[in-house]
């Protein structure tokens, strides 16, 4: 009787430079979780997922000119319109820590956050050159760009300032919720490293020597689940009841002599 299969797969660390991975990683749990609605043609490349409210909208196609990953919301009461955008390499899982937050009911009840903070409780520091936060390796980067009627937030993973260098980016514009952006950052910061396929080239070629890889073997029954237990997880946060927005504290008088 033979044992239980057993696969190689390959950790990646840091995670930015774990390339893309498997797209179902965020669109799985959109579609099977959040109920958004998908528009399958099986003659065009691309994904398309909208929102149960109709006002977002994430399309995934293969684009050798532009980001691979977009997603635009549509104004909302006092809000207007923002979109976000992703690289081909971005990891999914650091996609996702913004579409978890995005369909998680209980996030936008949350004070406002400043997206900054994961990156430093992480240890990115401010560079001397430039403004945002940069990693200990020096490898990526996040900023928030305002200069005249320009407004937005973009993140950047190269292994040196030459073009050719740059593995991945992402652009949110500034209308985009800060509680998003936040959920984006929190995902890069993470330090636990990203499972993937151990063939090399599933890494991106010019992080290979950056990158820390470590072998591991695990059961091929929990490298096969691993989707399905996140798609109902998700599905059970959405049946959680979503506290009560906290009211905002009274003033305290100012005292006088």
């Amino acid at each position: 009787m033979s044992g239980p299969d057993i696969v190689d797969v390959a950790l990646v660390a840091p995670r930015y430079l774990a390339g893309g991975g498997d797209p179902a990683w965020v669109t799985a749990p959109l579609h099977r979780s959040c109920n958004w609605s998908a528009q399958p043609n099986p003659l065009v490349p691309h994904v398309a997922l909208t929102s149960p409210d109709s006002r977002a909208v994430l399309r995934l196609g293969p684009d050798p000119d532009g980001p691979w990953w977009t997603l635009q919301h549509a104004p909302m009461d006092k809000r207007r319109a923002w979109s976000v955008s992703f690289g081909a390499r971005t990891p999914v899982e650091i996609i996702a820590g913004f579409t978890d937050t995005l369909t998680d009911p209980a996030a936008a009840q949350a004070p406002a956050p400043d997206p900054y903070e994961p990156l430093r409780q992480a240890g990115w520091f401010e560079g001397h050159d430039h403004d945002g936060l940069t990693s200990p390796d020096g490898l990526a980067h996040v900023e928030h760009f305002t200069h005249g009627f320009t407004d937005c937030w973009f993140a950047r993973t190269a292994v040196s300032e030459d073009p050719e260098a740059l593995i991945w980016h992402a652009y949110l514009s500034g209308d985009t919720p800060a509680h998003l952006i936040t959920g984006f950052t929190r995902a890069l910061a993470e330090e636990a490293p990203l499972p993937r396929d151990p063939n090399p080239l599933r890494v991106p070629l010019n992080a290979r020597r950056q990158a820390r890889v470590i072998t591991t073997q695990r059961l091929a029954t929990e490298a096969d689940f691993a989707l399905e237990r996140r798609v109902t997880d998700l599905a059970d946060r959405s049946k959680q009841p979503v506290p009560a927005p906290m009211p905002p504290r009274a003033p305290q008088p100012r005292r006088t002599r």
